[in-house]
């Protein structure tokens, strides 16, 4: 019996096959949460066999080639290569972006074949970088998918792809239930939209919050592992881009950031790298505003930043009143 599984993060791909549980290990980082989602042509290219895709836009990419090459799959469809395993499992990490995932990879299944995939799906609870390399009797329990599952899933695709955050708010109108884990990351999602008095986000309040508390440096307002930052919609960069935002914009809510932009750049300089993690950051007297719900980030600053489908600008500006769970239109 051949077992293939694919999961969302290189590092759980890493330990479940430190942990011999399948024949291969795919991984699936794409991005989903941050910039803009694909085209129409670029999203049914990611999981079809490689031709000209660019690097970064198949779904192989995030698996070291040698991984591939010495599993003879390189360049493989997903459906193509799902057909070669006697079983296929999908492991689903427990952030929104993993959910996102998934969704695509059923909604791509269900325009491709009219019956229902022949893999189950298993959702962690933990990342892999909390625990040791699962056992057995650890493993999260499969759950095969549903007619009722696979139909949820395309439609919950559609409304995130959207060019407003409308259809994505809607689905609080449906039942949820039948795909485990949704309704928290479609809460989650939207809360990362602008809040209608400060104009800022979970995570960039969250952000505000951590400085506010004194002596904190930029990394210690990262989310991570027994960090006080717990949410976890955005990654590494993302919240790193979001620092910037609210620091080097034309009027900061936050001071003493001592290097920027955060990119690649300033990583490969050792000397900037090190200025910037020993920036000790605090409030401005905007930001405490801000913080307070007294000032609007977004009156003062620019916003251009997509959230799924959804281009927010300052002249179209979607926010969620996450207390009453509505929106408020531009």
């Amino acid at each position: 019996m051949t077992r293939l599984i694919v999961t969302t993060d290189s590092s759980i791909a890493g330990a479940i096959e430190q942990a011999g549980l399948a024949d291969l290990v795919i991984a699936i980082e794409r991005r989903l949460v941050w910039g803009p989602l694909p085209a129409d042509a670029e999203l049914d290219a990611f999981f079809a066999p490689r031709t000209t895709q660019p690097r970064g836009l198949h779904w192989l990419d995030d698996t070291p080639s040698w991984r591939l090459e010495e599993s003879g799959v390189k360049d493989r469809g997903l459906i193509e290569l799902l057909a070669e395993y006697d079983t296929v499992e999908f492991w689903r990490g427990p952030e929104p972006n993993a959910q996102l995932i998934l969704l695509w990879l059923l909604d791509h299944w269900g325009r491709q074949h009219d019956a229902n995939p022949d893999f189950v799906v298993r959702s962690l609870f933990l990342g892999v970088r909390d625990v040791d390399p699962p056992r057995s009797e650890l493993y999260p329990p499969a759950v095969a998918i549903t007619p009722r599952q696979l139909k949820s899933a395309k439609r919950a695709w559609r409304a995130y792809r959207a060019p407003t955050p409308q259809s994505w708010r809607d689905l609080f109108k449906t039942n949820l239930s039948c795909l485990p884990q949704l309704a928290p990351h479609v809460r989650a999602l939207l809360n990362e939209l602008p809040r209608p008095a400060s104009g800022l986000g979970a995570t960039e309040a969250r952000i505000l919050q951590l400085i506010a508390r004194g002596g904190m440096q930029p990394f210690d307002v990262f989310p991570g592992h027994q960090k006080c930052n717990g949410l976890d919609v955005y990654g590494y960069w993302e919240v790193g881009a979001l620092l910037d935002g609210l620091a080097r914009c034309e009027r900061p809510a936050v001071s003493g950031l001592d290097q920027g932009p955060f990119s690649l750049e300033m990583h490969d300089d050792s000397s900037q790298f090190d200025r910037y993690e020993r920036s000790q950051l605090t409030l401005t007297e905007f930001g405490k505003a801000v913080l307070g719900g007294d000032q609007d980030f977004r009156r003062h600053n620019r916003i251009d930043r997509w959230w799924g489908g959804t281009h927010l600008t300052n002249e179209r500006l979607w926010r969620w009143d996450p207390e009453t769970r509505s929106l408020v239109a531009p």
